[in-house]
């Protein structure tokens, strides 16, 4: 197999994304062969060098990517290493390659997570410039004004940024227990992004559910259940993030 750049090896090993992986280097956590490297652009022969990450060989499955497609539970954290031991989503996907999540779920967030091993595809979907469709189901406190919803759709003001366009559909009305129930599409994945622009335009949160990423639905997948991605599924990822 051709050489490939050390912070590809690794985010394919599922070490952490690629981004992530060059700051490893830099911060000298990585060894080839033995030697320290700090510096990014090495290349490394997945068939011949050994690789070091945290005092642990690490084997890149270049050749066998996988796609997993998470209902993520509340309760979960999507990150790799949490410092304070919470239960985390990696604990929910028992699969023989070392995958990660591709962006985040709040702890408090329930719904579609994608995991994989395949770091160039996470790059890809996290990177800004690639839109993918994210929907989410929001319960609301409060009645909701239709003159807010659609500053909603225009975008609203959060800190330093004005949100981009975002399809909102009122899906339910509770007057008895004083609650609205949304359904919001956003290309954008600000961190709490959902939770801001509601705050934003004066309702809190009180459930978030993330019901689809780039189309594909969770709905007949119970919490904490978890399958891979199926080829056309990953065909419309791909398309959208490769052309």
């Amino acid at each position: 197999m051709e050489e490939v750049r050390l912070q590809k090896y690794l985010a394919n090993a599922g070490v952490a994304s690629r981004r992530k992986a060059e700051e490893l280097i830099l911060a000298g956590k990585v060894k080839v062969n033995g030697i320290v490297v700090t510096e990014l652009g090495v290349k490394v022969s997945p068939n011949k060098d050994k690789v070091e990450y945290d005092g642990k060989v690490v084997v890149s499955q270049l050749n066998e990517n996988v796609y997993i497609l998470l209902n993520k539970p509340i309760g979960y954290v999507t990150t790799v290493k949490d410092q304070f031991n919470r239960d985390s989503v990696l604990d929910l996907v028992k699969v023989k390659q070392r995958v990660v999540p591709v962006g985040r779920l709040d702890m408090y967030t329930s719904g579609a997570l994608i995991l994989t091993n395949d770091g160039d595809f996470v790059y890809k979907v996290t990177h800004p410039k690639h839109e993918i469709e994210k929907t989410y189901m929001v319960t609301l406190k409060g009645i909701v004004q239709k003159d807010l919803v659609e500053q909603l759709r225009k975008g609203v003001k959060i800190e330093d940024y004005i949100t981009r366009p975002a399809k909102v559909k009122i899906l339910k009305i509770d007057k008895d227990k004083n609650q609205s129930r949304l359904e919001i599409t956003i290309h954008e994945g600000k961190n709490r992004q959902i939770r801001k622009m509601c705050m934003a335009i004066g309702y809190k949160v009180l459930a978030l559910h993330r019901s689809k990423i780039a189309g594909i639905e969770v709905k007949d997948l119970p919490l904490g259940q978890w399958r891979y991605l199926r080829k056309e599924e990953l065909q419309i990822i791909k398309k959208s993030i490769y052309n």
